[in-house]
């Protein structure tokens, strides 16, 4: 099977670290196909950020849809979503959603750490989409936003275990996430130190998106798809998309 891996920011190093895991996570069961968004924004970091980045992993998804058995949508807080699932004919999984889902799977309550309080309410956002709020124990964050996101996962390491331990204590955590893109990677060496299950959200949604792409099921025709229409300006391969057209 094929597994697209769009990250709609434009972190080319972000890419190549899910990439990795993506892979290593797939073995010889999947190919992953990364994608890197050329416009945009180096790291998303709001739910204004992400409405401008969902349109961009549309066009990126249209433009390399052909082949493809699933597409995972690698940024935490799954930017365009939703749209996705509405226009292409594949299952399309987010971060955010494929790591909460699989927290509830594992644990009673289920925490988020992340690296910066200005997605604090975003990510809860996240959760509440989910319908798995009353399970939700909270964002745990540090109190400023720092300048070095890329290298966050280094730089804030022992931070961001102190803040997962008092999801655990404090909050009564029994799952941790730990979101946002720059994260990647970093729940398996941390997770002997805390007590908790600790979820890294590229793996949950690689994993997630081809248990989907396995099922085979039959996503065309379906009801509540939109109806075609024309459109004025999109990518062109986005803009067929939406008209129902066969791709060229």
């Amino acid at each position: 099977m094929r597994i697209l891996l769009v990250n709609p920011n434009m972190t080319q190093a972000m890419t190549d670290t899910m990439t990795d895991i993506a892979r290593g996570l797939a073995g010889d069961r999947a190919e992953i196909v990364p994608l890197t968004a050329t416009t945009g924004f180096p790291y998303i970091a709001s739910r204004a950020e992400a409405q401008v980045a969902g349109g961009i992993a549309l066009g990126m998804i249209a433009e390399h849809i052909a082949g493809v058995d699933a597409v995972v949508i690698a940024a935490f807080g799954d930017p365009g979503l939703t749209a996705a699932r509405e226009v292409f004919d594949v299952p399309v999984v987010g971060m955010a959603e494929a790591a909460v889902l699989t927290a509830a799977m594992l644990g009673e309550r289920l925490s988020i750490v992340t690296f910066s309080p200005v997605m604090t309410r975003w990510y809860a956002d996240c959760v509440r989409a989910t319908g798995l709020g009353a399970r939700f124990a909270g964002v745990r964050t540090p109190d400023a936003h720092g300048g070095d996101v890329a290298n966050a996962a280094q730089n804030m390491r022992a931070e961001l275990v102190t803040l997962a331990r008092r999801a655990v204590s404090e909050d009564g955590a029994d799952v941790v996430i730990l979101g946002g893109a720059p994260l990647a990677g970093l729940a398996p060496e941390v997770a002997g130190e805390i007590p908790a299950v600790v979820i890294d959200p590229i793996a949950a949604a690689v994993a997630q998106a081809m248990t989907l792409a396995s099922l085979r099921l039959r996503l065309e025709g379906r009801a509540c798809k939109p109806v075609a229409k024309e459109s004025v300006g999109l990518p062109p391969a986005l803009s067929r998309v939406i008209a129902h057209e066969a791709a060229v």
